[in-house]
């Protein structure tokens, strides 16, 4: 069930079907708690017109699991979702999906934000922004 929980993929994604995905490993979820975070229009006091993603084909998709497994080791969550876009990003599409499910809302939420700060840091996923002065790469992650 991990592969199907954890994923990078070109086309957009459902929260609600990914949601539901997590919720079936156990009947004790009683928090879901969902992050997803989509393309804005304005980046560092530049407008941005699109986003395109890159990413390390096996280790960005190793870094992810890696994140989940962690998250179910080190936090008392039950289940954990992870998705990734890449490519061409439209202003306003969603990029990244996280759900985590717990009993209890607080560790549901601990381990939600702890896997996105984790996934930007570590995760070899490449953003470049489409500005009106060109093509700007954004490095937040390695």
């Amino acid at each position: 069930m991990s592969d199907s929980l954890v994923r990078i993929q070109k086309e957009g994604f459902s929260v609600e079907e990914t949601s539901a995905l997590v919720k079936k490993a156990s009947k004790g979820i009683g928090a879901l708690v969902s992050f997803v975070g989509a393309a804005r229009d304005f980046s560092k006091g530049k407008e941005i017109s699109g986003l395109d993603f890159e990413h390390y084909p096996g280790m960005a998709e190793k870094k992810l699991k890696d994140i989940r497994m962690r998250a179910l080791a080190n936090f008392d969550i039950i289940e954990m979702a992870i998705i990734h876009r890449t490519g061409l990003i439209a202003i306003g599409e969603d990029i990244v999906l996280i759900v985590a499910a717990s009993a209890h809302r607080n560790d549901a939420f601990m381990a939600c934000e702890w896997a996105i700060t984790e996934l930007k840091r570590t995760t070899p996923i490449w953003k470049r922004e489409t500005t009106k002065e060109g093509d700007v790469w954004v490095s937040e992650t390695p």
